[in-house]
């Protein structure tokens, strides 16, 4: 379990009960797309909240089977905005149908899943505990469910809200990997070395600790600072290193 992922499940599960107990809480925090300009914090608000026990389960069973590994690779700052931006996305995307409430981290939750296949989308998903699927043919199949769900069907579930979570998930993976890119690639956006106590953190991070999924990328950049000195570290080394330091872990 990373920070993250976990302050994220406490707060919604917090929230779950705070609903629940308190009377008016749901109408006032729940999205409303005709209502937004009236309560603009409803775009945040409402993916703390649902409908029921289920609901809650459901998202945040998703939150803790792929979050943990994309925070890992994203870092926090970037894993709450992915969260963050896939979630108001979803949101935006309801406007499609304006006067329906709408609760849930869905959106957010499916960001996180396109992140996860944005990364490995080869990796094996079991549906059900069973069935073996692609991390990315599980998003495809998914997008075409909610497509099918929001245009063709009269349920009472999000679709749109779902939909919104890719488009804003990948839309801001899309723009980070460009953004990594720019500095690995042009000199003009190049690193300043790094700071005495950035060396410092990074010397005390135990290996022990780490994931054996991190453990070998730990091993390759101590090996590069070695060899090449850490002034050749990339970006993104150098986030993998922030993520794991003793003060990134507070």
């Amino acid at each position: 379990m990373t920070p993250w992922v976990l302050r994220l499940m406490a707060a919604n599960g917090i929230m779950y009960l705070f609903g629940s107990m308190i009377p008016g809480l749901m109408a006032t925090l729940m999205f409303v797309p005709a209502l937004a300009l009236e309560r603009p914090w409803t775009l945040i608000t409402y993916m703390f909240l649902h409908g029921g026990f289920w609901h809650l389960l459901f998202n945040m069973l998703g939150l803790y089977f792929f979050g943990p590994r994309l925070e890992d690779e994203l870092g926090g700052r970037d894993f709450l905005l992915l969260y963050f931006i896939s979630g108001i996305s979803g949101a935006l995307f309801s406007f499609l149908t304006p006067f329906t409430a709408i609760i849930g981290a869905s959106g957010a939750v499916y960001g996180i899943l396109l992140g996860f296949a944005f990364f490995w989308p080869r990796d094996q998903i079991l549906i059900w505990g069973i069935i073996p699927v692609e991390a990315r043919w599980l998003v495809a199949i998914m997008t075409a469910l909610s497509l099918f769900g929001g245009f063709g069907s009269s349920d009472n579930i999000a679709h749109f809200a779902h939909l919104g979570g890719f488009a804003g998930g990948y839309l801001y993976l899309r723009l980070r990997k460009q953004r990594v890119r720019r500095v690995m690639i042009d000199p003009s956006h190049g690193l300043p070395p790094p700071s005495h106590a950035e060396l410092h953190r990074w010397a005390t991070i135990n290996r022990e600790r780490l994931h054996e999924v991190n453990r070998s990328e730990f091993d390759r950049i101590q090996e590069k600072i070695r060899e090449q000195g850490a002034t050749a570290l990339t970006l993104t080394e150098r986030e993998f290193l922030e993520r794991f330091s003793p003060e990134a872990d507070t």
